[in-house]
């Protein structure tokens, strides 16, 4: 079986290439997604699309349910999802993330500093898993499937 791990969550930092790498170098059955990183890009899909828009909020409004089109599919389709929060910017489409795929029951695990252990008790309770590494999730995705 081939894994499907969605990893949703903050772009600034390589913690997907860290996972990706562990995966590999583990030769675990595991087939990573997640959405768009080149933010710029996906701040303005919408209208690169589907047209101009003068108005910030519609603007984003389209980018978003664009977006939207890809996540919600992937996350649908994964066996498990992984949820990144950084601590520089609000991370409040990893929050989203998370409870839509809490809200789908799909198994979920968190990844973050322990500084934001507080700010994220809820998505923690919802998480079946909270790392504070990507090599931490490494480890995980190898006990389950192996």
């Amino acid at each position: 079986m081939i894994w499907n791990v969605y990893l949703a969550g903050e772009i600034h930092t390589d913690w997907r290439e860290r996972i990706a790498e562990g995966v590999e170098k583990a030769g675990l059955g595991v087939k990573l997604t997640g959405p768009i990183t080149d933010h710029s890009a996906s701040d303005d899909c919408g209208v690169a699309i589907l047209g101009e828009e003068d108005n910030a909020f519609w603007k984003d409004n389209r980018g978003a349910g664009v977006n939207a089109i890809r996540t919600r599919t992937l996350i649908t389709k994964a066996d498990v999802v992984v949820v990144r929060f950084g601590d520089k910017y609000r991370q409040w489409n990893a929050a989203f993330d998370a409870g839509y795929a809490a809200a789908l029951s799909k198994p979920l695990i968190t990844v973050h500093d322990a500084s934001l252990a507080h700010a994220l008790k809820e998505v923690d309770r919802a998480a079946l898993a909270v790392a504070e590494r990507p090599e931490q999730v490494v480890e995980i995705l190898r006990y389950v499937i192996d």
